[in-house]
């Protein structure tokens, strides 16, 4: 009979850890702003933004338009996006 694993399950490296961002507004609708963040088999950081506004089409994704060598790196070019570029990219998946 074997033994049940002790150790908890380890997640899959490939698949994307979700962290959430301050919401932005668009035409008055608060919209849910989270970045997805995987490394990938190469070793590169890879991130794309998820976007919901509450309405039944549910969650808009980018591309992995963020890429950097290290998670530092990443989330930096994370921080320097502003407001109206996040709202540029929403808006270029809604319509």
């Amino acid at each position: 009979m074997p033994l049940p694993q002790s150790r908890p399950a380890v997640p899959d490296p490939s698949e994307p850890a979700l962290h959430d961002l301050a919401p932005i507004r668009y035409e008055g609708v608060a919209i849910t702003v989270r970045l997805g963040v995987r490394r990938s088999e190469d070793g590169i950081w890879r991130a794309r933004l998820y976007f919901a506004d509450g309405s039944a089409e549910g969650e808009r994704a980018t591309a992995e338009i963020f890429c950097a060598t290290t998670e530092q790196d990443l989330w930096q070019a994370v921080r320097d996006l502003r407001e109206h570029h996040l709202r540029d990219l929403y808006r270029s998946l809604a319509t």
